[in-house]
């Protein structure tokens, strides 16, 4: 078996039978062949006897290439995915694989946007696009990030069939989980002017949101149009359009909404995801705190 048909069945395995969003797999996929070229495997049988020595020496070589302890610790986690489903192919326990710990990572709090420079970002995207229905449609995607809390892959993941939209949305999250989120009509309104706009034929089944030629929208198209607004609008590279997602449970939260139906909102598995926000509601009152009381720090 070459190392190619490995990686194939894993992209397979990953897609299909785990439901992995394609970021995920591209990721996961590109690990495992990094693996496999450093040490020279091509069966299932090798990959299943990868020990832990050998994975500490994989990932001291990447480090040693550059990579910070955050990529260190997601590439020793998709590994260890990896061998175990290699236990399996070969009929040993994938409880077995390698127990290597992963470097400690200090979490940072997210960085939210202001609600005016969210909607700035919204209409800079609009604003300095190639063409008025890209830009129409960026800014659509922008705004259900901001006006109703979705992830990027749940935004481009919606179909033709949604619209038109109402005053709730089903949204298919992580782990093929449904929510019901609530929309605004400034969310909706822009929805519809994409698509009112948009020169593609809008086929039941099709992505709603189309790339240039048609096809499905990218996440890096939206990413690069988010680059280019809050250059223009002088914002600091904190501000990606995943930002305005914790922009809006921190906002809500900072308005009253209660920790459990924020869970619900996001779609966090756990509480302990959407506890985060309650240290950064906490960071910006000290901030504004410093800032009314510029004494208090001599």
């Amino acid at each position: 078996m070459s190392a190619s048909a490995l990686l194939d069945q894993w992209r397979d395995h990953l897609a299909t039978g785990r439901r992995r969003s394609p970021h995920t797999v591209r990721a996961y996929v590109a690990t495992a062949e990094r693996l496999l070229l450093a040490i020279g495997l091509s069966d299932w049988d090798d990959v299943a006897k990868v020990s832990a020595r050998d994975l500490r020496g994989h990932l001291a070589t990447r480090r040693a290439d550059g990579i910070g302890n955050v990529s260190a610790a997601r590439e020793l986690s998709a590994l260890k995915g990896f061998i175990a489903y290699a236990r399996e192919q070969v009929g040993a326990d994938p409880g077995t694989a390698p127990r290597l710990r992963g470097p400690r990572i200090k979490k940072g709090l997210p960085r939210p946007v202001t609600p005016d420079e969210a909607v700035g970002l919204a209409e800079m995207v609009h604003g300095t696009a190639a063409s008025d229905w890209t830009g129409k449609r960026d800014a659509a995607v922008l705004l259900l990030m901001y006006g109703a809390g979705l992830r990027i892959a749940e935004a481009l993941s919606l179909k033709v069939d949604d619209l038109p939209l109402g005053e709730t949305l089903v949204v298919t999250g992580k782990g093929n989980k449904q929510r019901v989120v609530p929309l605004i009509p400034v969310v909706r309104d822009a929805v519809s002017a994409y698509a009112d706009s948009c020169p593609h034929p809008m086929e039941k089944g099709d992505p709603l949101f189309k790339g240039a030629r048609g096809g499905a929208l990218s996440q890096g198209i939206v990413q690069k149009a988010m680059a280019r607004a809050r250059k223009a609008l002088g914002l600091p590279s904190t501000a990606t359009p995943h930002a305005l997602r914790h922009s809006f449970a921190t906002h809500l939260l900072g308005l009253g909404a209660d920790l459990r139906s924020l869970q619900e909102l996001l779609g966090h598995a756990s509480l302990g995801s959407t506890q985060i926000y309650t240290k950064v509601d906490a960071a910006k009152m000290l901030e504004a705190y410093r800032s009314a009381h510029p004494r208090e720090n001599d």
